[in-house]
């Protein structure tokens, strides 16, 4: 498991490695345009997320280089007497390192510092398909308590 493992907010020059990774397995290849230069959305996306507080679009990197990505979300809430949740969404290690422990290293980062932030909870979904993703976040000690639905909007 690499010990080198750095973790930082991710910058505007971050984005070709953070789309590449997102675009790089079946569901993301569907969705993700990974072209050079990139597509203006993400950009736009990028400064969004750069400019609020309750989001923090985080890169893992080894040895100077981006080999991992997640964003965090802080959503208040009044259901548990106001608490903060935490939601970790986009979570992806470049495919040349998979297996290697940098998602386990990445997640336990995000729950300390779902922690730091006082949130209560730090929730994710995944898709049905994705079966080893299953038995990752559970040998992390996530469970699947609640039944997760969505609504395409397009």
């Amino acid at each position: 498991m690499p010990e080198s493992i750095h973790f930082r907010r991710a910058a505007r020059a971050d984005l070709p490695e953070i789309v590449r990774m997102l675009a790089d397995d079946g569901l993301g290849s569907q969705r993700e345009q990974y072209k050079l230069p990139l597509p203006a959305v993400y950009l736009a996306a990028f400064e969004q997320i750069n400019a609020n507080s309750f989001h923090e679009l985080i890169v893992a990197e080894l040895d100077g280089r981006v080999v991992g990505t997640l964003h965090l979300i802080f959503i208040p809430s009044l259901s548990y007497q106001g608490g903060l949740r935490a939601q970790v969404e986009s979570v992806r290690v470049d495919e040349s390192l998979r297996n290697q422990g940098i998602g386990a290293k990445m997640m336990k980062w995000a729950i300390e510092r779902a922690r730091q932030r006082g949130a209560h909870i730090l929730q994710l979904t995944t898709h049905n398909s994705r079966l080893n993703a299953h038995r990752f976040y559970e040998r992390l000690g996530f469970k699947g308590t609640h039944l997760g639905m969505k609504i395409s909007l397009k």
